[in-house]
């Protein structure tokens, strides 16, 4: 709809949406199929925000800008990705397929694929040992198990 010159009847279904479900998508943001949104409330993602295929992303997770105008300002997030409570993803930054990060963690660097990131800002504590893995998948939205022992990681010196 955004992308077909549609964009103030879009901007006004995206309002409606904010004001009743705490979510906040912009309309142009680009989403892939199979993500979750668990406990949806304080969701942000931004106007030039792409988040790939199979996806889980808890609640308070912002998909922010640079504060930049006019360029490509919003994070890519890969296939596989799982984005803890309450993280926050800024800038024009990539996020790898089948990474995790965790609740509370603030990204603003790349992040390679299947990594572990916590912290603020975000600091890399370990890889997934088997890069088939995608740490979304335990969240129960596609297997339908929530049992987190067939992955297994690699921690990282701290």
């Amino acid at each position: 709809m955004y992308t077909n010159g549609r964009q103030v009847l879009a901007h006004y279904l995206q309002s409606q949406v904010s004001q009743n479900f705490q979510i906040d998508i912009h309309p142009n943001a680009t989403i892939g199929r199979g993500v979750m949104m668990d406990h949806g409330t304080g969701i942000v993602v931004g106007e030039t925000a792409r988040i790939g295929n199979n996806c889980s992303i808890l609640h308070h997770v912002t998909l922010g800008g640079s504060g930049r105008a006019g360029v490509d300002r919003h994070p890519k997030v890969g296939n596989g990705v799982l984005l803890g409570a309450g993280s926050s993803v800024l800038g024009n930054i990539n996020i790898g397929d089948g990474c995790q990060i965790g609740a509370g963690t603030l990204v603003i660097s790349d992040l390679p694929p299947h990594s572990v990131a916590v912290g603020v800002p975000a600091k890399i504590i370990g890889n997934f040992v088997d890069v088939t893995q995608q740490p979304s998948i335990g969240m129960n939205q596609m297997k339908g198990t929530s049992d987190f022992d067939d992955i297994t990681f690699v921690s990282a010196d701290i």
